[in-house]
């Protein structure tokens, strides 16, 4: 890669990590201006238009990454699961760790996701999607190679995903200590979910 093509990516992820950076509770996505973000970034306003063609281009290109990071998360629990073997525990605390690195940008996926914007609810409902979509399949392999079929994979992956999205909301400002106890909380809410779905295929009632 030459170097103005690394320069270039380079002043693209800052234009990204500057509109990350300026995102907290009380400030969503749609409160940004191009100015402001590209200011922080170190560049001209209109440099900008070298990267995206408009600020909510940047936003959908954070919206991807967020998913990404999802999916990848989603691998790496994998990992620990098969060291350790506790599916529900493993899962959420690396889901918490996910929480704790990429605070700003979950922040993002859970105000757009009900935001104003059509393509950013798009864009954030199909990264969820492909999370459910994931989370179904290793589901139903855990589930068979246990024994203990679930009644509908899907149904359970779609329950698990928003639970674990409205917990992560209540996660993003928690102190340490009720971080803790929303664990706890998140772990056991999981295994009941998982827990009827297993009872309801046993009594064949789907």
């Amino acid at each position: 890669m030459s170097s103005r093509a690394e320069q270039k990516l380079r002043t693209r992820r800052a234009l990204m990590d500057a509109a990350l950076a300026q995102l907290s509770a009380d400030r969503g996505f749609g409160s940004l201006s191009l100015r402001e973000v590209a200011r922080e970034a170190g560049i001209a306003p209109t440099s900008f238009y070298r990267h995206f063609s408009e600020l909510d281009e940047l936003g959908l290109a954070l919206v991807d990454e967020g998913g990404v990071a999802l999916r990848q998360l989603m691998r790496q629990a994998r990992k620990r699961i098969a060291r350790n073997g506790s599916a529900i525990s493993t899962s959420v605390d690396t889901f918490m760790e996910y929480l704790a690195n990429n605070a700003n940008l979950f922040r993002l996926m859970l105000r757009e996701r009900t935001g104003v914007s059509k393509p950013f609810r798009t864009a954030i409902q199909a990264e969820i999607e492909h999370f459910v979509t994931e989370l179904a399949d290793d589901l139903r392999r855990f589930a068979e190679d246990e024994g203990k079929p679930l009644s509908d994979a899907r149904l359970v992956a779609e329950a698990m995903v928003t639970l674990v999205f409205n917990q992560g909301a209540e996660a993003l400002d928690a102190t340490p200590k009720e971080r803790e106890i929303l664990k706890t909380k998140l772990k056991a809410e999981l295994r009941m979910i998982l827990v009827g779905s297993q009872t309801l295929s046993h009594l064949g009632l789907n």
